[in-house]
Formats: structure tokens, C-alpha cells, sequence
């Protein structure tokens, strides 16, 4: 039928897809409550959420353990369960993006430091729109999405369901939508002027990697940041969403990056890890912690997972 939804194929209800629909209408409904009990049952679901996955716990109170040495464990345990609480709104959150209208998510933000983007672009150059893996990333693309034309690399789920599910409503706010590793494509639309969402802050490997301190461990971080601001001409503009205290969300866009790249990756590398701690430490909890940030070691070290 044209014009039909992807995840409506045939082959997305299949048995094995049966608990993506059942947790996909639990979510659908959630939607439809206010939106302080949305944010309350988002936290419930981190609870249970940690009781389920003690491997990702695990990952992420180690992280807590190297990143926050001056903290009792006391006060780590305390970040750990905000921290899963905020996965669980996160969730919620991720549903407000698929299926919230424009008017009522802008209603829940404030943003600052747009016309950093605009001048940006008025003036001819391209934006790599920069940013790390806090808790209402998914949300935060949606709100910039309702003020400035973006674009931004994704990494496909392995459950192809969701993934046709979050590639569709992303594309409706987000354009040109392209997969990671689809390099021409990036640079392709950065020379055309585009502004292109990027999140650089994950383990990737040794290749196109550096090894510069992310609160004081070495971490494997990438350089492509400083090769797509030069392979594109564009301004490199970090931006970061927050989740505050009152439930609303104020996303803020710092001025263009200057002298960047600046010719050795390393500095550059060292420079972005070094504005994304300043980020994580306002709301610490906030930070994606069970993703495995040190997994790649310099040579020689031990592991730390």
C-alpha cells in the first residue's frame, strides 16, 4: 500500500517481534497520561530496569568508580540509582519524541544559543552540531529540529522493528538521516551547508582514535570531529540537553568552536572530552554510564570492565 509505514511489513509480526509491539503499546498509552506521571512511571522502569540488566549495573558503577574517585560509595551508589532512573525517563522521553506534537515538547524547553547556528549558517559555512550521550538526546533532536534544519548520523538497532520505528520519526524532523559509517554522505552534506547532528563520544576502537584523558582515565576517542570540520569547512558548535529539576528541559548551544581543528587531533581530542566534562559534571547522572567508555585500553594496560 503506498505511502504505508516501513515497520508495518508482514515480517514485523512475527513472534519474536510480539514483545517489541507489547512494549511499544505500554508506551503508547504512558503517552497518553500527563506528563509528571509520564516522567514518574520512566522512573519506576529505571528501577526495574537496573534489577534486570546487573551486567549494564555493573558497567556503570565501575565507570562511576573511575570517574568519580573522590566520591564515598556511598555517594556513587546514590548517583548510580539516579542514574537509572534517568535511563527510565529516557524512555519516556524517547516516546515523546516519536509520537509528541511540535507545540507541546516545545513547550517543555527552553533553548538557548540558537543563533550561534544561524550565523553559522547565514554566513555560508556548514555546523557540525556537537554533542554527547546524555539521557534526552533522542528529545533534544527533536526540540532543535522544531527551530533549525538538521541533519544527523544514527547508528542502526539491532532489532529491526524499533529501528524502522525510531528511523521513520526521526526522519520527519531530521534530514538528511544516514547511517554512521556512511562518511561520504556526512561530508557530502557539510559541504552543501548543512547542519549535521554528532555524537562523538563513544568507544569506537583504535582506529581513527586517540588516546587523551576523559576524567583522568585514558579513553579511546575519535578524531573524525576535527577531520568533518576540515573535509566540510564547518564550524564545530557543541550543544547539550538537560533534564532539570522541574522536569522541563533546557538544551544549550555554546558558541562555534575557534581554531578547530587545529591541526593535531590529539589537542582536539583532548579539548572536546574536556567541554563534555564540563557538561556531565552540572547533571552527572544524566550521562549515558553503561555504555563501556574505557573498553579499549592503551597498549599495556590492563582491562578496567
Amino acid at each position: 500500500m503506498s505511502g504505508q509505514p516501513e515497520y508495518l511489513n508482514l515480517s514485523f509480526f512475527a513472534p519474536r517481534y510480539w514483545p517489541t509491539w507489547m512494549g511499544l503499546g505500554a508506551l503508547r498509552l504512558i503517552h497518553l497520561l500527563p506528563y509528571n506521571f509520564q516522567l514518574a512511571i520512566g522512573r519506576v522502569l529505571g528501577r526495574i530496569f537496573r534489577i534486570l540488566v546487573k551486567r549494564r549495573e555493573k558497567i556503570a558503577r565501575r565507570n562511576l568508580e573511575l570517574c568519580f574517585p573522590e566520591l564515598t560509595t556511598a555517594e556513587r551508589e546514590k548517583l548510580l540509582g539516579q542514574h537509572f532512573e534517568a535511563l527510565g525517563m529516557s524512555l519516556i522521553e524517547g516516546a515523546m519524541s516519536w509520537w509528541g506534537s511540535d507545540s507541546k515538547i516545545q513547550s517543555l524547553a527552553e533553548v538557548t544559543g540558537l543563533e550561534h547556528v544561524s550565523q553559522v549558517l547565514e554566513s555560508g559555512k556548514s555546523v557540525v552540531l556537537l554533542t554527547g550521550h546524555l539521557t534526552s538526546i533522542e528529545l533534544s533532536g527533536h526540540i532543535l529540529g522544531c527551530y533549525i534544519n538538521i541533519g544527523a548520523m544514527y547508528r542502526p538497532m539491532k532489532n529491526k522493528l524499533m529501528d524502522k520505528i525510531i528511523k521513520e520519526a526521526r526522519s520527519r524532523r531530521l534530514s538528511p538521516l544516514f547511517q554512521r559509517d556512511d562518511i561520504r554522505t556526512m561530508v557530502r552534506a557539510l559541504k552543501s551547508g548543512h547542519a549535521i547532528w554528532y555524537g562523538f563520544d563513544q568507544n569506537y576502537g583504535k582506529q581513527h582514535s586517540v588516546f587523551v584523558p576523559f576524567f583522568g582515565i585514558p579513553a579511546a576517542t575519535i578524531t573524525t570531529t576535527s577531520r568533518f570540520a576540515k573535509m566540510g569547512d564547518a564550524a564545530v558548535i557543541p550543544y547539550f540537553p538537560f533534564r532539570t529539576n522541574s522536569g522541563r528541559y533546557l538544551i544549550e548551544v555554546q558558541p562555534p568552536l575557534e581554531n578547530f581543528p587545529s591541526g593535531n587531533l590529539k589537542e582536539d581530542a583532548l579539548r572536546l572530552n574536556t567541554i563534555l566534562e564540563e557538561a556531565i559534571l552540572r547533571r552527572p547522572e544524566q550521562y549515558l554510564w553503561i555504555h563501556r567508555r574505557f573498553k579499549t585500553r592503551p597498549e599495556g594496560t590492563n582491562p578496567v570492565y
